[in-house]
């Protein structure tokens, strides 16, 4: 899977399951403020992140490092790296 399908399922999968417009999807976009996710959807984002991409994030440090889409793009492409590399 390419960085660029990568990008395209997370976006996707975050559009369905928090009802965002496409509109909102850029890579500067804050979680907080620009989505409007809060703490308990942050929990949701992991799990349907997790099950799309079919990798394990929950118990991951970096997960507290990501303010922005574009740290969750950068988050999911290293952790498929690494797991492909396993």
């Amino acid at each position: 899977m390419t960085d660029g399908e990568i990008i395209s399922l997370v976006n996707d999968s975050l559009i369905e399951e928090f009802e965002l417009e496409d509109s909102v999807m850029v890579p500067e976009a804050e979680i907080f403020t620009d989505l409007g996710l809060d703490s308990l959807d942050i929990v949701d984002m992991v799990v349907v992140l997790e099950g799309a991409l079919k990798i394990k994030i929950r118990d991951d440090a970096g997960l507290r490092e990501i303010r922005t889409l574009g740290d969750i793009h950068r988050f999911v492409i290293a952790k498929r790296g690494a797991a492909a590399a396993e």
